[in-house]
């Protein structure tokens, strides 16, 4: 009896075990904790929390967070930290809105988001490799530079954008998603292709792990390094041109609310490894709205 009564609970303990092992104990635990939040907001606010506009305004929230966890996450890969994340966002919401404003193109203000995002993350690797400065040191002093040029440029003024097809990008809709949230996907998509089933990427992990070894073997870890603060900076530009869409302007202020901290911390829940060279880009889906949260 007790043989035939137990054998339906193990087989169902062992497609439990076998669902775990497949998603990941880590992811595992995000999920339940989401779900533990959601309950908890539920039964406090539940008309106000799962109403369409809260979910909406959540979701661009979290695609904004999540494009920042993704550029942290791939600095810590190689052994490093980026603390100017959200003066980097502030100082390219304030310039794409002036690239708009200057020529009238909706494309100018793309391109000048992720040039000058290019240019801060560049500027902090050239210190951090070259100067052998701390990342933590730089990055902390950068996120005031940035910061600081944000308001010398501006007048300490915001800067609306009337574009309305730039604007899509931030409040636009696609198949039913708002389009931060495609951008998101598409972003974590070309950067999970990169670390994972690129020679670069793997020599990126490697760094991270052992970056004595890796240069024994060969490697340019000092190029491989800036490489990594420039793309970093790119994705926060990213970031920060989908703050400017949804806002409908370029605040200098944009950023300095923590973001950086926010974006770090969705990082490390996410799966990121201090020591580097360990992360899950599938833990950054779940860990973002945890921070947004």
């Amino acid at each position: 009896m007790s043989a035939h009564a137990e054998t339906p609970r193990t087989r169902a303990g062992a497609r439990l075990a076998d669902l775990v092992e497949r998603i990941g104990i880590h992811n595992a635990s995000l999920i339940l904790a989401l779900i533990a939040l959601l309950i908890l907001f539920g039964i406090l606010r539940g008309d106000v929390f799962f109403s369409s506009r809260n979910i909406l305004n959540i979701g661009m929230g979290v695609a904004i967070l999540g494009v920042l966890a993704i550029s942290q996450t791939a600095v810590i890969v190689s052994g490093g930290l980026d603390i100017s994340v959200g003066a980097i966002v502030g100082l390219t919401t304030v310039s794409t809105a002036m690239a708009i404003d200057a020529t009238g193109l909706a494309a100018a203000g793309p391109l000048a988001g992720v040039a000058i995002g290019a240019a801060a993350g560049l500027f902090n690797g050239l210190v951090i490799t070259y100067g052998r400065v701390n990342a933590i040191i730089v990055t902390l002093g950068t996120m005031a530079i940035f910061r600081g040029i944000a308001f010398i440029i501006s007048n300490g003024q915001s800067i609306s954008i009337f574009n309305d097809t730039f604007r899509l990008l931030g409040v636009g809709r696609f198949l039913g998603l708002p389009a931060p949230i495609w951008v998101l996907i598409g972003v974590a998509v070309l950067f999970y292709v990169f670390l994972h089933k690129s020679i670069v990427g793997r020599n990126i992990y490697a760094i991270g792990g052992n970056p004595v070894v890796a240069r024994l073997s060969g490697m340019d870890i000092k190029r491989y390094r800036v490489g990594m603060y420039v793309l970093s900076g790119m994705v926060a530009g990213i970031g920060g041109i989908l703050l400017a869409a949804r806002t409908g302007s370029g605040q200098p202020i944009s950023g300095s609310e923590g973001l950086e901290l926010e974006a770090i911390t969705a990082a490390f829940l996410g799966g990121c490894a201090m020591q580097g060279a360990r992360a899950r880009l599938s833990g950054r889906f779940w860990a973002s709205p945890l921070s947004g949260f």
